[in-house]
């Protein structure tokens, strides 16, 4: 029986063995860490953090090799169950614990991790750090872009395993592969501009592919003539580099159409970057001057609620900055903006004042108002001088490593 015409063609053609996922990646090596990873786990190891850009095959790694090593696969999305409470109540519990199934072992994924950094994931990255230190079974995680602040104690307990961009060329092999089983004749200039706009994202090229291919016995350039580029949303870093390299004022502002980022944010990047990407004295003069124009339109913009200004200070912040350069391009290490680090750090320090104060509260039936204000300056004293009491009163409130380490501290 065929398989139905509905099915995705992501789902219907994807590799089903490591061999095959091999055959796509080519020499890309992060396959092989994966898998030795998994063989030396033991308890008190390290869990494995996937990180890349969207529709490289992080998931289906992870789900292939669980098959072929005969390993029950336990799959959540650590966006979708983001607070403490869930993330313990499901995967504490799964990874105490053997297979019921006759495989091998439990191998825990949480997918989607760079999605527990808003201030509403309040001690969801905290647990997870618990969980694999305790954990008797792997845990593997995925994310996107995994370098956020707050994910910094997941990285400090995982291995990282980078997956990069897809070449093109193994995009088009896959897409030549999946046109032969489903009997598509397809001219080979029309799959190079489909893998060309998927811009290393398979997941994305196959989908085109199902779009503009899908009832046909044959596949011609015009068929594909009506796809654009989508409006990516690019990372940080990727980003700043398509603006500092434009050549033209279009393509500067275009950067703004493709940035995860808001303006504000991206001000913020670009500040922080700008001595490093241009060093002659007159190109820099020149591009903060625009910038500063762009951040006196956004306080006038913001004071008066003249929305109308927005546009002048995109142009001013991206054509005015990209302009300015006198020099060519020239590849440059970026760092994260250090006003977003000290804001992160203090948002963090502040969720976790709340989250001491609501276990005191829990536990000595007061308001987390009174907590504040009456008992976290008694635990300061104690945390700050010698003797046993503060690990009795860690263990009665459930104070993380993090927790105790802020009590230390004078508030």
């Amino acid at each position: 029986m065929s398989t139905p015409s509905y099915v995705p063609w992501t789902e219907k053609h994807k590799p089903r063995s490591i061999a095959e996922i091999k055959e796509i990646v080519g020499e890309a090596d992060y396959v092989d860490k994966f898998v030795n990873w998994l063989k030396n786990w033991k308890p008190g190891s390290k869990a494995a953090l996937l990180y890349g850009p969207p529709g490289v095959g992080k998931t289906l790694l992870v789900e292939v090799v669980a098959k072929e090593f005969n390993y029950e696969l336990i799959e959540l999305n650590a966006s979708d169950t983001r607070t403490e409470s869930v993330l313990r109540r499901l995967v504490g519990q799964s990874s105490k614990t053997i297979s019921l199934y006759g495989a091998r072992g439990k191998l825990i994924f949480l997918d989607e991790v760079d999605g527990l950094s808003g201030t509403e994931d309040r001690g969801g990255v905290g647990a997870i750090v618990e969980l694999v230190k305790v954990s008797m079974v792997p845990m593997a995680m995925a994310a996107n872009d995994p370098w956020d602040p707050k994910l910094r104690p997941l990285r400090d307990v995982s291995v990282m395993i980078e997956f990069k961009r897809l070449r093109m060329t193994s995009i088009i092999k896959h897409l030549k592969k999946i046109c032969a089983r489903e009997g598509i004749i397809a001219d080979e200039k029309a799959l190079r501009i489909i893998a060309d706009l998927a811009e290393g994202d398979m997941r994305s090229a196959v989908n085109d592919l199902q779009a503009v291919a899908q009832g046909k016995s044959r596949l011609t350039v015009s068929d594909v003539s009506w796809l654009r580029a989508r409006n990516r949303q690019y990372q940080a870093f990727d980003v700043l580099r398509m603006l500092f390299s434009a050549k033209r004022c279009d393509d500067a502002r275009g950067v703004m159409n493709m940035s995860a980022l808001d303006y504000e944010t991206l001000m913020l990047w670009i500040d922080e970057n700008l001595p490093r990407q241009y060093t002659d004295p007159e190109e820099l003069a020149k591009a903060y001057y625009y910038l500063a124009r762009a951040d006196v339109f956004l306080g006038r913009m913001k004071r008066r609620q003249r929305w109308e200004l927005l546009k002048y200070v995109i142009d001013f912040m991206t054509a005015g900055v990209a302009t300015s350069k006198i020099r060519p391009y020239r590849f440059t290490k970026y760092s994260f903006p250090q006003k977003l680090l000290l804001m992160a750090r203090a948002r963090q320090m502040r969720a976790l004042r709340e989250a001491i104060c609501e276990r005191i509260a829990s536990k000595c039936h007061l308001s987390k108002r009174k907590a504040s204000t009456e008992m976290i300056p008694y635990l300061h004293v104690i945390y700050e001088a010698p003797g046993l009491a503060k690990k009795d009163i860690s263990k009665w409130l459930r104070l993380d490593s993090s927790m105790e380490s802020l009590l230390k501290k004078q508030g």
